[in-house]
């Protein structure tokens, strides 16, 4: 799984610990949730981090909702949950791994 490079044109917003925004782990980089995307600071700049490929996480018994326990984020048109460094979404029956 990669994710695909899609600067976020005209973010002058400075992420960082005390900005205001959820602060997610996320594989090897810190992402910030903002305004429904993620965003992630690359070669002096942010990006959109979305992953280029739809991947099922697997063996994932888990039911994600409310009260259970992950932090929720809005990403886009769905609702992400923060999951031992990944990102969480329902789709089709089974969770994806953003």
């Amino acid at each position: 799984m990669t994710a695909l490079h899609q600067e976020h044109a005209s973010h002058k917003h400075a992420h960082g610990p005390d900005c205001g925004h959820t602060r997610v782990r996320h594989g090897d980089h810190v992402e910030y949730a903002h305004d429904g995307h993620f965003h992630r600071e690359h070669e002096g700049h942010w990006d959109e981090c979305e992953q280029d490929a739809h991947v099922a996480h697997e063996d994932h018994d888990h039911r994600h909702g409310d009260g259970c326990g992950h932090e929720s984020v809005l990403h886009g048109d769905h609702v992400d949950y923060l999951h031992d460094g990944h990102r969480h979404a329902a789709h089709d029956g089974h969770w994806d791994d953003h």
